[in-house]
C-alpha cells in the first residue's frame, strides 16, 4: 500500500527504521460517527508507547477477553480497507481475526466493514505491528496470548526506492517476530506486487533458522535477482481479489505469493 509522505529514518523512541508512514488521519463525518458508535466494540484499546501507534512495553493485551471466547486467531497485518479481513471473518465464523493497521482511517474502514457485514469475530488495533506483535504476544506472563493459526502480510507498502528497501516490514528481524506469533503449524502467508520485494520476502525465509518455506524450489522466477531460486507458492485461494492487487495486475505486474511455516527452533523464541 503505497505511501507519499517521507517518514523519518528512525523511529526516535525505538531506535529502529519504521515500515510505514503517519498520513492524515481526518476520518469526516461518516467515519467519525461510525467509531464513536462501534469503535469502542471492534477497536482494543492498549497504554500508549512513546510513540504513535506503539503499545507501553510492559503492557499485556488479553485477546481472550477482547475477542470473549477461546478460537483459532488469524492476524493480519495491514489490513487497508479490510475486505480480505471481513470476507474470511465472515467464511470462517469459528475463527478470531485481529489486525494491525497503523493508518486511522483504514481503522476506521474496518470497524466500518465489520458493522455493516454484522461480523463479531474481528478486532483491529491502531497499531506498528513491528513493535506492537512482540509484546501481545509475550512469553513472560502467567498466561500468554493463544498463538495464531495464520498471520497475513498482502501487498505490504513496497517502498519502492532501492534506499528505502529497508524500510520493508518483511526482513531478517521480522521473521523471528512472526515465528513468535504462530502456532507451532502456523503459517505466515505474504503476497506483494513488486518483483524484489518478492525475492526479498523468499531470501529472508530461505536464510530464517526459525521459518521453514513450505515451497522450497517451486514456481522459479526468469527473472530472479534474489539469493535464491524459485520458493513461490501457489496463489492461495482464501484471497480475495482486492483493490491492491488488481491494481498490481492492471500496471502489468506479476503478484508473487511466499508460504512459511515455524521450524523447530522457533520453539525456543521469546517474546518481547
Amino acid at each position: 500500500m503505497t505511501t507519499t509522505n517521507e517518514p523519518t529514518e528512525r523511529n526516535k523512541n525505538y531506535g529502529r527504521i519504521i515500515s510505514f508512514t503517519r498520513r492524515g488521519s481526518r476520518l469526516g463525518d461518516k467515519f467519525e460517527k461510525v467509531m464513536a458508535e462501534y469503535g469502542p466494540h471492534y477497536v482494543i484499546d492498549y497504554p500508549a508507547g512513546e510513540a504513535q501507534t506503539t503499545i507501553a512495553d510492559d503492557a499485556f493485551i488479553d485477546l481472550v477477553d477482547a475477542f470473549g471466547r477461546v478460537a483459532p486467531l488469524v492476524v493480519e497485518i495491514g489490513p487497508g480497507s479490510g475486505e480480505q479481513l471481513i470476507s474470511q471473518a465472515k467464511a470462517h465464523p469459528e475463527r478470531n481475526f485481529l489486525a494491525l493497521e497503523a493508518w486511522a482511517p483504514g481503522v476506521a474502514r474496518c470497524v466500518n466493514a465489520a458493522m455493516r457485514e454484522g461480523v463479531e469475530n474481528v478486532r483491529v488495533m491502531e497499531a506498528d505491528a513491528a513493535q506492537t506483535l512482540p509484546i501481545i504476544f509475550r512469553t513472560d506472563v502467567e498466561v500468554p496470548n493463544p498463538r495464531a493459526v495464520e498471520v497475513w502480510t498482502f501487498f505490504p507498502d513496497p517502498w519502492r526506492k532501492t534506499r528505502h528497501h529497508k524500510r520493508r516490514i518483511v526482513n531478517d528481524a521480522f521473521t523471528r517476530t512472526i515465528a513468535g506469533v504462530l502456532a507451532d503449524d502456523g503459517i505466515w502467508r505474504m503476497a506483494t506486487d513488486w518483483d524484489n520485494y518478492a525475492w526479498q520476502m523468499r531470501d529472508v525465509i530461505e536464510r530464517s533458522e526459525c521459518l521453514t518455506n513450505l515451497h522450497p524450489g517451486e514456481n522459479p522466477d526468469p527473472n530472479d535477482e534474489g539469493d535464491f531460486v524459485g520458493g513461490f507458492a501457489p496463489r492461495w485461494t482464501g484471497r480475495i481479489m482486492t483493490r491492491f492487487e488488481q491494481r498490481g495486475i492492471d500496471a502489468g505486474r506479476t503478484i508473487h505469493d511466499v508460504c512459511a511455516t515455524p521450524s523447530s527452533e522457533a520453539q525456543t523464541i521469546t517474546l518481547p
